[in-house]
């Protein structure tokens, strides 16, 4: 095996156990609300800690690859995330519990930050791009870990258990990996400076991109289930079909996204990826039957698997900025998608209906292609693909 492939094995090893540490939390999140005896409301306002985490991360973990380097954060961040994942389940508590699930958010994007740097590192040394295989194993990881939740439930062992069971198996992992990580980030950009500054061009049109494709998951992530149950009106069983779906592509679309790449370029990808979002969603709202609106949510999903993977590729070869603050800055901005996103649903939803909700995450997704269009010249620039 050669120097590269035994370091995207390594990389890619990292990238799963993240999945499956993220999934495996989200399997069992029903359990933990019944085990504190959690209202709907007060179990929503908990899970806000999470991406608060996740953004207080964020200016730290730009801080710390660029002065410790990826290797090293990737490594003490994912031990970290192996060894928080079991104090989800330990949370006895409301207060305990948010602690518990900002600290899991804090660490999980130190840890995402560093090893999507090392993921730009090692796809700088391939010489071609490679960022969307890298997140086409998170989202199996994602399958993997809730299958195994599933399981864990059915065998009636606790969340505690469950989460230590996969805290040893990302302790294992990561063992086995942090030997191939590459030793020194690749610098593309000035290396002076610590501090997160404004974004340049390519960087802010970049964090919009992010920030619309992260939205655009986030809604999906939270609302898919809620869409199909009110607005097509499924039987109870075939309240998740739109999720299984939207995920289904979502994955797939990323173990694939490196090949259209390498043919097309990022720019025209990312114009087909919006338009694909679009026609996708306002399928789903036009005809909110099961057959349509499942062929919707597919198209959707293949569209945004490659919107996060392309965004943080070109981040990391920002010519002024270093991989690690670039990713930073570009993940603040996705971020706030992520965050404001789904609320902004339930707003519009509980003002208007589902519907109108999902007509405007179509018009989301549009932007997409409007501002891959309408910068083009701009995003070309790092991508050697384009």
């Amino acid at each position: 095996m050669n120097t590269n492939l035994k370091r995207r094995v390594a990389v890619s090893a990292v990238f799963f156990l993240s999945g499956i540490c993220f999934a495996s939390w989200a399997s069992r999140i029903p359990d933990v609300k019944n085990l504190l005896q959690l209202s709907e409301g007060e179990l929503g306002g908990l899970l806000l800690g999470l991406p608060a985490g996740s953004l207080a991360a964020l200016p730290l973990a730009g801080f710390l690859v660029h002065r410790y380097g990826s290797r090293k954060v990737a490594v003490i961040s994912a031990i970290l995330y192996g060894c928080a994942l079991p104090l989800l389940g330990l949370a006895e508590t409301k207060l305990t519990l948010l602690a518990a699930v900002v600290l899991f958010g804090l660490i999980g994007n130190l840890s995402n930050v560093a090893v999507n740097t090392q993921a730009v590192g090692v796809e700088f040394h391939y010489g071609k791009t490679i960022m969307a295989s890298f997140h086409g194993l998170w989202s199996l990881a994602g399958f993997v870990g809730g299958a195994v939740g599933a399981a864990m439930i059915d065998l009636h062992i606790s969340p505690f258990y469950h989460f230590s069971i996969i805290g040893c198996i990302s302790l294992l992992i990561i063992f086995f990996a942090y030997r191939n990580m590459l030793m020194e980030d690749v610098n593309t950009g000035d290396s002076k400076g610590l501090v997160l500054k404004r974004p340049d061009k390519l960087l802010l049109r970049v964090g919009m991109i992010a920030f619309c494709g992260m939205m655009c998951e986030g809604c999906m992530f939270d609302w898919s289930g809620v869409y199909f149950d009110k607005v097509v009106n499924v039987d109870a069983g075939l309240v998740t079909l739109g999720y299984i779906a939207f995920m289904s592509t979502m994955a797939t679309g990323r173990f694939v996204a490196d090949h259209f790449t390498q043919r097309f370029g990022a720019v025209i990808l990312l114009q087909f990826s919006g338009i694909l979002i679009f026609f996708g969603l306002l399928l789903a709202v036009i005809f909110p039957s099961v057959i349509f609106a499942t062929i919707g949510l597919l198209l959707v999903g293949a569209g945004t698997s490659s919107v996060i993977p392309l965004s943080f590729s070109m981040a990391g070869r920002s010519k002024n900025f270093p991989p690690g603050i670039s990713l930073a800055l570009v993940s603040t901005i996705a971020y706030f998608g992520f965050l404001f996103g789904p609320p902004v649903i339930g707003f519009i939803a509980e003002h208007l209906n589902l519907r109108a909700s999902f007509l405007l995450v179509a018009f989301v997704g549009a932007m997409i292609a409007v501002l891959s269009f309408t910068g083009r010249d701009i995003l070309r620039k790092p991508d050697t693909a384009s």
